[in-house]
């Protein structure tokens, strides 16, 4: 098998875990388990906790003492485990802490997968910028097809959703420890500073002001996607009240229509090498933060019926604010880092947005609900909430042009790949 293939096989699978409970295990909370949103917000909010030091830990690990494709397989393999015991617990607080286990597993795994490829596609004298995204879309394509997995068998207000990924990181855990090797990089017995020592080395981009403002709004970006995580499938279903909605395609199958928003992503995935090459990483993360806010905006004011177009146009934007933001600053987190900490570098980006603004996003946006847009008989004020966060995105997108100082050099993105390849 080509190494293309073999990385699309391993993008698939990654994504297809993820893609099987992400946005459905809202509905599962609510509409099955009667849960209140901030029970909701804490359980999601396990994703950005343990991204707070799970990927930077893998990370080290990978660098320092064991080959990142056989601890990829490893940590899928206990998060098969972990998924597989979700259906049997009835509790929101014991729910927390098996998603929690989960998420430690998993959250190191993204990271850990964008160094195997770099590596790979490195070893093998390949453009990253040019060749990374085609075999990355597969992983968007795998989310698609978890979705649509989930929706067509009826499994989104089910346990079943937890099975379906379940077997699914069993089978990736396996097939991981036949990618190609990614062996440590770190060099034993060579002089270590103090943060060599504590294996936090990759924080050292922190001294650059530009990169710390980077990371700062890579956070902020990592609340908005947990935004639309959380809630895109819980607002499409709660339509299903309202007599003239109940029976429209979007509330009965709404994953299916979120997953325009992945199928929008393999489109804009494979633009990303020419707007980063042409515009570069400010104009990039502008592009995605504008994006974000029409996302929440034609939410605000979408619906199944007449207004079904303006869901639609949003998950097509989603394409747009997930990819420009994701994609493109792995890409500019490579183009900085020391090949010596590359994965701890991914880890830490991975801190900032699925970490620290994940947790943020989740748990700061599930007060807001329950304390300003749920009403005493469980309904929720979408347009509120939608229209808050597209506020919020405005903001940082704002912000972001004020602050973040960077000199597009065309040139330098060009000599990415030859400089990562040795």
């Amino acid at each position: 098998m080509s190494l293309r293939l073999r990385l699309i096989a391993m993008n698939f699978l990654q994504f297809f875990v993820w893609g099987a409970w992400l946005i459905t295990i809202g509905t599962y909370c609510f509409q099955t388990k009667h849960w209140s949103p901030a029970q909701f917000g804490a359980i999601f909010s396990t994703m950005g906790i343990a991204s707070l030091f799970m990927p930077s830990i893998m990370g080290v690990i990978a660098d320092r003492w064991i080959n990142a494709e056989k601890l990829y397989g490893l940590l899928h393999l206990g998060g098969a485990v972990i998924l597989a015991c979700v259906p049997m617990v009835e509790s929101p607080h014991v729910l927390f802490w098996v998603m929690l286990l989960n998420m430690m597993c998993y959250m190191p795994t993204i990271a850990l997968a964008i160094t195997v490829a770099y590596n790979a596609l490195k070893t093998n004298n390949m453009d990253i910028v040019r060749d990374f995204p085609p075999i990355r879309i597969w992983g968007t394509i795998g989310f698609i097809a978890a979705m649509w997995t989930v929706s067509l068998l009826h499994l989104e207000t089910t346990s079943g959703q937890f099975y379906v990924a379940a077997g699914a990181a069993a089978l990736l855990g396996i097939y991981a420890f036949t990618l190609p090797a990614c062996p440590p990089r770190f060099v034993q017995g060579t002089h270590q500073s103090l943060l060599d020592t504590l294996g936090l080395t990759s924080f050292s981009l922190f001294r650059d002001s530009r990169m710390a403002v980077f990371f700062i709004f890579a956070m902020m970006l990592g609340a908005s996607l947990q935004l639309t995580n959380m809630y895109g499938d819980t607002f499409l279903h709660d339509f299903a009240g309202m007599d003239e909605y109940k029976d429209a395609v979007a509330v009965r199958y709404p994953a299916i229509i979120m997953s325009i928003s992945q199928i929008s992503e393999t489109l804009f995935i494979l633009a990303i090498p020419f707007f980063l090459k042409r515009f570069g990483i400010k104009t990039v993360m502008l592009i995605s933060m504008t994006a974000w806010t029409l996302r929440f905006g034609l939410f605000a004011f979408g619906n199944p019926g007449q207004g079904l177009w303006m869901v639609v146009l949003s998950c097509i934007v989603y394409g747009m604010a997930f990819d420009f933001f994701n994609i493109s600053g792995s890409l500019f987190v490579e183009s900085q880092s020391d090949p010596r900490i590359r994965a701890s570098s991914q880890g830490l980006f991975m801190l900032m947005t699925n970490g620290i603004g994940a947790m943020l996003g989740s748990w700061l946006s599930g007060l807001i609900i329950e304390s300003f847009f749920a009403h005493a008989d469980g309904s929720k004020d979408w347009p509120g909430i939608w229209l808050t966060f597209a506020a919020y995105s405005l903001v940082v997108a704002v912000l972001f042009a004020l602050l973040f100082k960077h000199k597009h050099d065309p040139a330098a993105l060009q000599a990415l790949a030859a400089k990562t390849a040795h």
